[in-house]
C-alpha cells in the first residue's frame, strides 16, 4: 500500500522509509566511488561504466538507463552543459573541467537519486566557488524539511543563498521532484520562489532537492539528442542533488552516507 495526502504526495511510513534510505547508500556510495576515480583522460563512459556495476553489485537497478530511452546508467554534464549529458567516448575529461554526475538507482522497488559535481584536476577559482555556491544551496534547500514548513520554501531558501553571492543564473524551468516508488513523483520543487506556498511539508515525504546553478544567464537550451541541456552563453554550470525525507527530527538525508548529519548540524550552528 502506497499513501497519498490530499495533494497526491506519496507518504511513506517507517518501515518505507527504511527501504528508501538502502537504494539512497546505494546511490551515495556510487558517486562516492565516482567522484574519486574522476582524473584527466577519463570519458564519460568510463565513468558511467563504473557506476553501473557499482549499482548492480550491490543488488540493485540503474533507475537512469532506459528511463524514457535514456541509453546511459548516469548523467554526465561536463562544463556548460547543465544536466541530462548522456555519457559516451567522444571526447575526454581535461584539466581543468568540471562534471556533474547524475546517479538513480532502484533497491526493492525504491528509488534513490542524487547529483555531485567535481573538478578534473585544478580548476579555475570561479569554478570552485560556483561549485560551493550550488552546494550550499542545496543544504540550505534541505534544511527548509521541517514538518510544517512549505514546498515553496525549499526554492525560496536555494535562491535567497544563490543571489546573496553574486550573479549568477538558476534556470528556472528544472528543480527537484517528489521520489519513492517511482524516480519523478509529484510534487515538482522550484529552485527559486516565494515563501509559505503549495503544500505543507509532512513527516513520511521524500523530496529529491537538485539546484543547478549557471556562472551566467539562466537561460539554457536542448542539444540535437534530446537530452542535453546547456547554458546558451557557453558558461559553466553546476548541479548537485539529494533525496531527503521528512521526519520527525527533521531532515534525513537519505543518499549522504553520513545522513546529511554533519551538513546540516553546521548549518544550525
Amino acid at each position: 500500500m502506497f499513501k497519498k495526502n490530499r495533494h497526491g504526495i506519496q507518504i511513506k511510513s517507517p518501515e518505507q522509509l527504511e527501504k528508501m534510505r538502502a537504494a539512497g547508500l546505494v546511490v551515495g556510495r556510487t558517486l562516492d566511488l565516482l567522484a574519486r576515480s574522476v582524473e584527466p583522460g577519463m570519458t564519460p563512459l568510463d565513468l558511467d561504466v563504473i557506476a553501473e556495476k557499482a549499482i548492480r553489485d550491490e543488488g540493485a537497478i540503474p533507475s537512469f538507463k532506459g528511463y524514457q530511452g535514456f541509453p546511459a546508467s548516469i548523467c554526465a554534464s561536463v562544463n556548460h552543459e547543465v544536466v541530462h549529458g548522456i555519457p559516451t567516448n567522444a571526447r575526454k575529461l581535461r584539466e581543468g573541467d568540471i562534471i556533474s554526475i547524475d546517479c538513480g538507482a532502484i533497491l526493492d522497488g525504491w528509488h534513490g537519486d542524487s547529483a555531485v559535481t567535481v573538478p578534473v584536476g585544478g580548476v579555475d577559482p570561479k569554478l570552485t566557488e560556483l561549485m560551493r555556491i550550488t552546494e550550499e544551496a542545496m543544504w540550505r534547500g534541505i534544511a527548509a524539511l521541517g514538518a510544517g514548513r512549505h514546498l515553496s520554501d525549499i526554492g525560496h531558501e536555494v535562491e535567497r543563498y544563490v543571489k546573496s553571492q553574486g550573479r549568477f543564473g538558476i534556470p528556472p524551468e528544472y528543480g527537484g521532484h517528489g521520489i519513492g516508488t517511482e524516480m519523478h513523483m509529484d510534487p515538482w520543487i522550484a529552485n527559486h520562489g516565494r515563501p509559505g506556498r503549495g503544500p505543507a511539508l509532512e513527516v513520511g515525504m521524500c523530496l529529491a532537492i537538485e539546484p543547478m546553478v549557471n556562472l551566467g544567464t539562466e537561460r539554457t537550451r536542448v542539444l540535437a539528442d534530446d537530452w542535453t541541456v546547456v547554458t546558451v552563453d557557453g558558461k559553466a554550470s553546476a548541479h548537485f542533488e539529494h533525496s531527503v525525507a521528512v521526519t520527525h527530527n527533521g531532515p534525513w538525508v537519505l543518499t549522504a552516507l553520513d545522513g546529511g548529519k554533519e551538513r546540516l548540524a553546521q548549518l544550525q550552528n
